[in-house]
């Protein structure tokens, strides 16, 4: 018999932890190697995580709602082989006192009137507290002593990362260090930083509960959606520029091609990566719509990164990014938005999956809308509306003189940051995107 720990693994750059939500085996079940074996939750994505070998899950290691590091053991599995067991990663209760010290917040001192202001960095409680959940507190300020305070919902009351951004969302008021009455016989008084409130918290909009209505409790997703959306507009000023773009050229070149697509590459051919193909480069052509704000500070972002709004079946919403789209051809494209909206439904994306996009589109018209007034992923500033395809008559000009005709028209809705992307900037972007559109190549070949 050999025995292998199974760890929780890396599932991103910024990906410290995550949540167990669910276990799909059970003990004693047989495994093969990459089946799916639980469902983790990031502060990015649920996904399944697969078995790093096959055999029979011998011991479950960490219970449904419980925080795991990246790198924690969660799972023994029987391997039946000669293989030996895998170095474990130590354990919360194995890392050595000095370890915990060292991951603490360090020690703040600072002048105050005369006075020594010090941040407590060991907890006096013997509370452990995750590198993950330290650093959070000390880019919030956050002393030891009101960390100490704050409610942990993991394991044996840990505060997870969860936990203290929700203190941190609901703390009002900033930092400010308090003077406690002094009881040194010192020059100065040694006192702890608190937090002074400067103003009450929002309050709730109390709602009526009749007798005929259903109370329906959000999932985790919805939660998150919410949040990050009102968060959205409380930051970024939104503004939409609207164009209504000729796309009949598109149309007919798709209608032609698209079964010869199909039957080379094995895929259908949406209008979804053509107007991608349209957006990359209208950004290349107006780089100051691929950016984002930190504080007073403008990053151009180097990569093109598009995220796409995919619908789930829940009827959640979910947004992977197609890395470096502009190094794509239409194939590339139509590949991976395929792949990507197909493991979006499934929920087999990956967090990495999910980050590092510099501009949205959200194709409204797949719904029958018009036209929509999207609001902007975070923290980039601006997000790409597709309307649906109506034939419309139009008036086009012809050698003969103008005429009417019945052309294939959308909308195409621009919301962007009015920080820092004015009206002529956002609305020549989305004209630029509706000319590349409009001046498609009919006789192009796939």
């Amino acid at each position: 018999m050999a025995l292998v720990e199974m760890v929780m693994p890396k599932m991103g750059e910024s990906i410290m932890e995550g949540t167990i939500l669910s276990w799909l085996k059970k003990v004693g079940d047989e495994i093969e190697q990459d089946e799916s074996v639980l469902e983790v939750a990031t502060d990015k994505v649920d996904t399944e995580v697969p078995s790093t070998h096959a055999g029979v899950l011998k011991e479950i290691l960490a219970q449904e709602g419980d925080v795991v590091q990246v790198g924690k053991a969660i799972a023994i599995i029987d391997t039946e082989s000669d293989e030996s067991i895998s170095p474990s990663t130590p354990t919360e209760e194995s890392i050595p006192e000095e370890e915990i010290v060292e991951n603490t917040v360090e020690q703040t001192v600072a002048q105050e009137n005369g006075n020594v202001v010090v941040a407590e960095a060991v907890p006096s409680s013997g509370r452990f507290y995750s590198p993950l959940v330290l650093n959070i507190a000390k880019e919030e300020n956050i002393p030891m002593q009101e960390l100490e305070g704050i409610p942990g919902s993991g394991k044996e009351g840990r505060v997870t990362k969860k936990d203290i951004l929700a203190y941190v969302k609901d703390r009002s008021g900033s930092l400010v260090a308090t003077p406690e009455p002094n009881t040194s016989n010192g020059a100065g008084a040694t006192t702890v930083i608190t937090a002074a409130p400067t103003q009450a918290p929002a309050p709730k909009v109390n709602v009526s509960v009749n007798a005929n209505d259903e109370i329906i409790e959000m999932d985790r997703m919805r939660k998150m959606i919410a949040e990050r959306m009102v968060d959205s507009k409380r930051i970024s000023p939104h503004v939409t520029s609207f164009v209504e773009a000729d796309v009949t050229e598109v149309v007919l070149w798709r209608n032609k091609v698209k079964n010869e697509f199909k039957t080379r590459e094995n895929d259908n051919l949406t209008f979804t990566p053509i107007f991608i193909e349209a957006v990359v480069k209208a950004i290349k052509d107006y780089p100051m719509i691929n950016v984002s704000v930190d504080g007073d500070k403008i990053i151009k972002r180097g990569d093109i990164n598009i995220g796409m709004a995919v619908a789930l079946p829940s009827g959640n919403l979910i947004v992977p990014v197609i890395k470096n789209a502009d190094q794509l051809n239409i194939v590339g494209l139509t590949k991976k938005v395929n792949d990507l909206a197909k493991r979006a439904r499934d929920n087999k994306l990956v967090p990495d999956e999910l980050s590092g996009g510099t501009f949205t589109i959200s194709n409204v018209g797949s719904f029958g809308n018009v036209m929509g007034t999207p609001i902007i992923m975070q923290p980039q500033v601006g997000i790409l509306a597709l309307g649906a395809i109506a034939k419309k008559p139009a008036v086009i000009e012809t050698i003969n003189g103008d005429a009417i005709a019945i052309r294939h028209k959308m909308f195409l809705s621009h919301s962007y940051d009015h920080r820092v992307v004015d009206g002529a900037l956002g609305g020549m972007f989305v004209r630029r995107v509706a000319d590349y559109l409009e001046r498609f190549d009919i006789n192009r070949t796939i």
